[in-house]
């Protein structure tokens, strides 16, 4: 779902779905998929997946029963507790036990990947400022432009079929992995299982453990499906694949054939990645025909309103009472507009070093994104990339 570069808003949920995820996230500033991801372009790309950047965290020593043996003894045989996850998994998912065993004989630990989901140092300072210009930069457009163009048939048809304009589908496969350029050289299998049973002492995030042993799971249910073969795949250091950087959970769940070919190749198929995008956003609340962000002036106090989440909290009416008003423009000029008719959360985008904060209103569809990845950085980065994209390719708003 890598090179990472640990920068500001670092704190990446674990995409679980193209570091798109269903886990729920404390705190918005926790940074996807794992959707989710969090592949990171060598040049631009920023987060570094569930390693906390707002806590003062101070490094912590990785888990102490790691090595080349993590998962196995002397002798060969899966220790303990990692036997006991095989027979519950094999139990639970329907697996047969042999195969659950010879996927878990066959992992490795991977300190590589465990030092980077190690919580950050110090307390990194979120710059909203910062983080925009790495996602929505020069190399992203232009391959953004070029991928659409190569693409419009697919895209146009993911519009038709899910409403998902092509502009916040292109603009999300950019962010994840640069069309891509950067999947990630991690064995699947071996950072999963190390994260599953070996994850670096962590404060604040002990649900880590469990989130990455039911992907680990999910990945061993697609491996017996014959959907992929979990020895020989790879991705990010978390564990997400593909041109969308979808985990195994998101994978087995959202994914879609969109080339027809009866496969699902998120590696290799253009298609196939934007249908699933598409269908993932549509799944989490992605609402046809509305804008990301309603075109709404917020009164000057409108951190007040910042509820935090990631679902829209405020009827339209209630924004009104509170000061809101929407900015004069052709589609925004009635008060029937699409937007208003739904639920809105008003989003900070906040820049520490800059002493400023910038507030928009968001709609259903941006927190659809925030399903991708937990972060109000990233799904108004995805916007923003989206608004540029639309703009060279000759709309005027993202569609």
């Amino acid at each position: 779902m890598f090179k990472p570069v640990r920068i500001l808003q670092v704190a990446a949920a674990v995409l679980l779905g193209g570091c798109a995820s269903s886990q729920t996230v404390p705190s918005h500033t926790q940074h996807n998929t794992v959707s989710s991801n969090i592949q990171q372009a060598a040049p631009a790309q920023s987060a570094v997946t569930l390693s906390g950047s707002g806590s003062g965290w101070a490094r912590r020593a990785l888990a102490p029963d790691s090595g080349p043996n993590a998962f196995t003894d002397s002798n060969g045989r899966l220790k303990p507790d990692i036997q006991a996850y095989a027979q519950r998994v094999a139990a639970t998912r329907g697996l047969p036990l042999n195969h659950v065993q010879a996927l878990l004989e066959d992992a490795r630990y991977d300190a590589k990947a465990a030092e980077l989901m190690s919580p950050a140092k110090t307390r990194l300072r979120r710059s909203w400022v910062t983080y925009r210009k790495r996602f929505v930069d020069p190399i992203r457009i232009r391959a953004g432009v070029e991928f659409w163009a190569d693409n419009r048939q697919a895209l146009d048809e993911a519009f038709a079929r899910y409403g998902v304009p092509p502009s916040i589908i292109v603009a999300i496969i950019g962010v994840e992995t640069v069309y891509g350029r950067y999947t990630g050289s991690f064995s699947v299998l071996d950072a999963i299982a190390t994260l599953a049973f070996r994850y670096p002492e962590h404060p604040n995030r002990p649900d880590r453990v469990k989130l990455f042993q039911d992907q680990l799971a999910d990945l061993m249910v697609l491996d017996y499906q014959g959907v992929l073969d979990a020895r020989r795949v790879t991705g990010s250091f978390a564990g997400a694949m593909g041109l969308p950087q979808f985990m195994p959970g998101s994978l087995k769940r959202y994914a879609v054939d969109g080339d027809g070919d009866r496969n699902i190749d998120l590696a290799s198929s253009p298609e196939d990645a934007i249908m699933s995008v598409a269908n993932f956003l549509v799944e989490h609340g992605w609402q046809p025909g509305l804008p990301v962000f309603a075109p709404v002036r917020l009164p000057a106090d409108a951190k007040r309103l910042v509820h935090g989440g990631l679902e829209p909290v405020y009827e339209w009416k209630q924004l009104e009472a509170k000061g809101a008003a929407p900015i004069a423009t052709p589609a925004s000029a009635q008060v029937t507009a699409p937007w208003t008719q739904h639920k809105l959360g008003v989003v900070d985008l906040v820049d520490e070093p800059r002493k400023q904060v910038e507030y928009r209103s968001g709609t259903p569809n941006f927190f659809a994104i925030t399903h991708y990845n937990r972060s109000y950085f990233y799904a108004a980065s995805v916007a923003d990339l989206a608004e540029e994209l639309a703009a060279r390719m000759g709309y005027g708003q993202p569609n």
